[in-house]
Order: C-alpha cells, then sequence, then structure tokens
C-alpha cells in the first residue's frame, strides 16, 4: 500500500544477488554462473527501482576465467554508470574465479571461516598411457598442425607440452592480478606474495587486504543503511520446462550430462576441503 501513497518515504533497498555454483558456460542440463545466465538478473538489481546499494552473495569455487571476467566487468559497469556501491559477501569460498567476481564490488565482507583467495590459474587432466598399454589398446592420432593433440591424456607428457600450456596460462593470471590489483588497490598488503595462488581464512583474508573484514549480510546492511532497509533477494530462474522436471532432450543425456557436471563440480570444491 505504501507505494500508492507518494508522499510517505520507502525504506532504502538493496537487491541481494546470490553467486553460487562453479563458472562456466553451462548448458541446459548443466547450469553454472555465465554471463548470458546472469546478465538478466545484475541488470534488473541495478535498473529496478532506486536501490542505495547493491549485495552479492558468494560461494564459488571458481571456473572459467572468461566468464568470471565477463561477469565483473558487467557488474562493474553498471555500478559505475549508476554510481550504485557493490557489496560482496562471502559464504564459505570466493576462489579463483570466485574472488575476481567478489572483487567487482567496492568492499569485501567475509565470515570468519571463509576460504579467500586462489589468484592463479589451473589446468588438470590425467594420463592414461600405462593403462592403456597394461590392456594392449594402441592410440591412432593423426593431425594437420602440430600442436592440435596439446596435453593428450592418452598419450605420454611432453615438455614442450607443458611448456605449451604455462605460456597460455601465464596471460590469464596477468589479466586476473591487474583486476585484483585495480580493484583492491593500496588495500593490499604489499609485503605478502599475494599471486601464488595461495588461500586464507577469514580475518586472514581480511590482513592481507583481500577483504574488508568480518560481516554477514543482514545486520552489515543494516548498521550501513539504517535498520529499515529493505533486502530484494534474486535469483535465477529456471526454463518453464525444467520446472517440472522436463529437460526437453533424452532423459539418457540429462542424466549422464548432470552427473558428468556433478563430477566436475565436485573436483573444483574439493580442492578447498569442502
Amino acid at each position: 500500500m505504501r507505494k500508492y501513497i507518494p508522499f510517505l518515504n520507502k525504506p532504502p533497498t538493496v537487491p541481494v544477488i546470490r553467486l553460487s555454483g562453479s563458472i562456466g558456460g553451462g548448458s541446459r542440463f548443466s547450469p553454472a554462473l555465465s554471463d548470458a545466465a546472469l546478465a538478466p538478473l545484475i541488470d534488473r538489481a541495478f535498473t529496478r527501482g532506486k536501490p542505495v546499494a547493491v549485495a552479492m552473495v558468494i560461494n564459488s569455487p571458481g571456473g572459467s576465467a572468461v566468464q568470471s571476467s565477463l561477469i565483473a566487468a558487467r557488474i562493474r559497469r553498471l555500478a559505475d554508470e549508476k554510481n550504485i556501491p557493490v557489496h560482496a559477501f562471502v559464504e564459505d569460498v570466493a576462489a579463483s574465479g570466485g574472488y575476481w567476481l567478489a572483487c567487482a564490488a567496492d568492499n569485501i565482507w567475509v565470515d570468519d571461516s571463509s576460504i579467500v583467495g586462489s589468484i592463479g590459474v589451473i589446468f588438470a587432466s590425467f594420463g592414461f598411457q600405462g593403462l592403456m598399454a597394461k590392456h594392449g589398446v594402441e592410440r591412432r592420432v593423426h593431425t594437420a598442425g602440430k600442436s592440435k593433440s596439446l596435453a593428450d591424456p592418452f598419450l605420454p607428457e611432453k615438455p614442450e607440452d607443458v611448456a605449451r600450456l604455462m605460456a597460455l596460462q601465464e596471460p590469464i593470471h596477468k589479466a586476473f592480478i591487474a583486476h585484483v590489483k585495480a580493484r583492491r588497490g593500496q588495500r593490499l598488503n604489499e609485503e605478502a606474495d599475494l599471486f601464488n595462488a595461495d588461500i586464507w581464512v577469514g580475518q586472514g583474508a581480511v590482513e592481507m587486504g583481500l577483504a574488508d573484514g568480518v560481516a554477514h549480510l543482514e545486520p552489515k546492511l543494516k548498521a550501513l543503511y539504517g535498520d529499515k532497509v529493505a533486502l530484494r533477494l534474486l535469483g535465477q530462474r529456471k526454463p518453464f520446462l525444467q520446472r517440472f522436471g522436463l529437460g526437453g532432450g533424452a532423459a539418457g543425456a540429462q542424466i549422464a550430462a548432470g552427473a558428468l557436471a556433478e563430477l566436475e563440480d565436485r573436483a573444483l570444491w574439493s580442492r578447498y576441503g569442502l
């Protein structure tokens, strides 16, 4: 009723975006945090009504560097355009790409037990050549272009492949470091080695300058914007058919894709003991 009475003051509003899970392109079978999926949500947070701030609740072990960069850039673009401050609240973990997202905020708040950092780049694979040889399986690969079979898990690891992978990772790592330095600036502990993919917990992250303090969403926003601040929770909507358990594809493919996505997701979380 209040909104229909123009002379009554409305309470300050803070939209809250939940960014939970691994970061990647995703698919209809294995949704993940991606720029395309989050764009309508982020746009709505900054453009609907007149929010005094936007809050992000982050719980992510990372994933795609490109999607992390795109999502963070969208948040900053809108925040600067609308002149709206952004606060990030870390739950269990904001590591690797998850911390990339957190750095899109003007301030980062953590729990005493939050895991923060992992400013690095990783490539992980398996080597099956011994298993194949044991079972008499021969790998045959024919390529046009000598790098087409880079890091083939069915062939012995080559020093030149390792060097090539390191060369590919370096510019991504540099872009990550530049983003953190641009966003955190002089708050970073200059005496610490922050960019070797190490992680810190709670107050330790604050001491390193990777976070601004230990605080939780509701009490912190009330302290900043008053006890009457209205938190407007925003979440991703599933496609219409998926709400009823209908993916629109073969059931077997959906189950297989879901299982693979779950394995990949668990591998990311397991790096941090979660």
